[in-house]
């Protein structure tokens, strides 16, 4: 026996007794999108290195050394897909979007690769549901996109989560917040972790980022963006506070939230979840006016959110105890003998053909043997077939809750097992 392979750290696969829950939210969050007019984006799963380097941001942890980056066979340099805002960009401008009825909304269900250290719920691969939406300066599409996320969490029923939101400002007020910041970060040198003072060099407002206590408790003092913004981004932020507040969101007001992404302009939030303990985020995003244009398209405003699927999950999982599991098959057939095998085949085609889930023995396996695979599957009912039944043209319909067994005409097993399902629910 060769050496065991494994799958690539920081991946797991999805078996299918995970897949239920999942495809449930993935469900749910579809119909949800739909209802807020957002419409299925799909893009490749690797792009060009520079996509993200312009469009992400040189400074952020993701482009300096998260980034799963590779040269083709034509020499080009390639990267798998770590976040899905700068794609959706890249297909809204390649596609000519601008040249549609505005916004142009759109949804995602993507995998994304970023080279970290594993955690718990986050993965080297993992998946994100997102939006966005193009075109509009208007800070009520800020508070639209909020609301979605928030529709979807309240439906699924994660619980305890709460919303935090910032102001990044824009081009005009934001660089001098930024010198002022640089500034302060420059008279606390010595207080700083080598990895701060390195993001105070190129983009001081990612020191937001650092986990270090000691970072932190130095930045507490730092001033202040909400206190530096224009009087049209001021105007901004109040607006969508106060669209939020008509949608039944409460909120708190973070100024250390600036999101892992350069792009962000005006609102950022997040939204965390008490349950998922230091590693709290959940989802969220923010305003994105000025990347479209970064990367080659027309100026355009944008507004979007990502939100983990696997943080959802864990979330949940830590939370709720009635979540969707993997269905039984309706009927498990059993053979008597060696020759109703093959009407039992023929009995599970014509079945599954009608629309039921259908499960027989591929083992060869005894009449006990096949009984206990029938417990064993969950299946409402054992329909059993041996040489009586094949005499009468029936089949043995037994009740697995109860025991109680019915022989019935073959050509009425469908109608039965549906009709007792139907009388279950």
């Amino acid at each position: 026996m060769g050496e065991r392979i494994t799958a690539p750290k920081g991946t797991y696969d999805i078996l299918p007794a995970d897949q239920a829950v999942r495809r449930w939210v993935i469900g749910v969050a579809s119909e949800v999108f739909r209802r807020y007019g957002y419409g299925r984006l799909d893009t490749p799963m690797f792009e060009e290195t520079r996509l993200f380097s312009r469009g992400v941001g040189e400074s952020t942890d993701i482009v300096r050394k998260e980034m799963y980056t590779f040269e083709d066979l034509g020499g080009r340099s390639m990267t798998l897909r770590p976040e899905g805002t700068a794609p959706a960009a890249r297909a809204y401008v390649e596609h000519g979007m601008h040249t549609r009825p505005q916004p142009v909304k759109l949804w995602y269900h993507w995998p994304m690769f970023r080279y970290e250290s594993p955690q718990s719920g986050r993965y080297r691969q993992h998946y994100q549901l997102g939006i966005e939406a193009f075109g509009s300066e208007s800070p009520l599409i800020d508070a639209e996109v909020i609301g979605v996320l928030a529709a979807l969490y309240r439906e699924i029923g994660l619980a305890q989560v709460e919303l935090r939101i910032n102001s990044m400002g824009c081009r005009e007020c934001r660089p001098g917040y930024v010198a002022s910041l640089r500034a302060f970060l420059e008279e606390h040198a010595v207080e700083l972790c080598p990895e701060c003072w390195e993001r105070a060099r190129i983009n001081p407002m990612r020191t937001f980022d650092c986990k270090v206590r000691g970072c932190r408790l130095v930045l507490e003092g730092a001033p202040r963006l909400t206190g530096s913004l224009c009087p049209a981004c001021a105007e901004h932020h109040d607006v969508v506070r106060r669209h939020l507040v008509m949608q039944d969101i409460p909120f708190v007001e973070d100024h250390r939230l600036v999101r892992g992404m350069d792009y962000y302009t005006r609102t950022t939030f997040e939204f965390q979840s008490a349950v998922l303990g230091a590693q709290s985020g959940v989802g969220g995003g923010g305003r994105y006016d000025d990347l479209v244009e970064t990367i080659g398209g027309p100026p355009t405003p944008g507004v979007g959110f990502g939100t983990g699927v696997e943080r959802i999950l864990l979330a949940l999982e830590r939370s709720r105890s009635d979540l969707p599991s993997a269905q039984p098959p309706s009927v498990y057939l059993v053979a008597l003998d060696e020759t109703s095998r093959s009407e039992v085949f023929a009995l599970a085609h014509e079945l599954r053909t009608a629309g039921l889930a259908v499960e027989l023995d591929h083992m060869g396996r005894s009449v006990k043997g096949q009984m206990k695979q029938a417990s064993r599957s969950g299946a409402p009912f054992a329909a059993i077939l041996g040489e009586q039944e094949r005499a009468d043209a029936g089949v043995t319909l037994k009740r697995m809750s109860t025991g109680e067994e019915q022989q019935v005409p073959r050509i009425e097993v469908l109608e039965r097992i549906v009709e007792a399902g139907e009388d279950e629910r």
